[in-house]
């Protein structure tokens, strides 16, 4: 069932990767388990959920404020994300979202926003077999401020010669919803797992 959009006459579709294109949260936050657990570093499910849409590096630091702990922060990160790659056969696509991103193919110029490394989205796109739908990847690294400020969904927006009024964003996090109003665009709210059945368009 596709996710109802709001009115308007969009001229470009903008995803977010984790959690709105695959449903890879949960991996996410057992790969986060398993590299934390390496240095004695907790990491909250709810707090997870909460940090949404950060980038990894990102959130390595915060644990290390929080915890007074002194972890290598790109070893951590990239210990996290060897571990969620291992567990990429077991990811699934969130349904609504799959179905407007075939709707979309071919018909709009379609890209994808995401706080995570490339190597993450590409593998992450790779095994749900989406990689060749999309013409842009935003990813960490590409933008000087994460999401909530705009510079992502500008650049994707830059990247696909279309006017920031007149894309739509399909997010899943407040940070994410937050960036792209910030950019001035349109959102889709993609509900996490547990609310799955009632969408909302903003």
């Amino acid at each position: 069932m596709l996710l109802p959009v709001p009115d308007g006459e969009f001229q470009a579709y903008l995803f977010d990767c984790d959690g709105t294109i695959t449903d890879s949260m949960p991996a996410h936050y057992l790969a986060w388990q398993a590299a934390l657990a390496e240095w004695g570093c907790v990491f909250p499910e709810e707090l997870f959920y909460a940090w949404g849409g950060r980038p990894v590096a990102d959130i390595v630091a915060s644990l290390n404020e929080q915890q007074n702990l002194d972890m290598p922060v790109h070893r951590v990160a990239e210990r996290q994300e060897e571990l969620f790659r291992a567990g990429l056969p077991t990811i699934k696509g969130v349904p609504g979202v799959l179905e407007h991103i075939e709707d979309a193919y071919g018909r709009l110029p379609i890209g994808v926003v995401s706080g995570s490394t490339r190597l993450s989205v590409t593998a992450s796109l790779e095994a749900l077999g989406l990689l060749d739908r999309f013409e842009v990847l935003v990813c960490a690294g590409d933008y000087a401020r994460p999401k909530p400020f705009p510079d992502a969904y500008l650049l994707g927006a830059e990247q696909l010669g279309v006017d920031p009024a007149r894309c739509l964003v399909f997010e899943d996090t407040e940070l994410g919803l937050r960036a792209a109003a910030a950019a001035g665009m349109a959102a889709v709210r993609v509900p996490p797992p547990w609310e799955r059945g009632v969408a909302a368009a903003h």
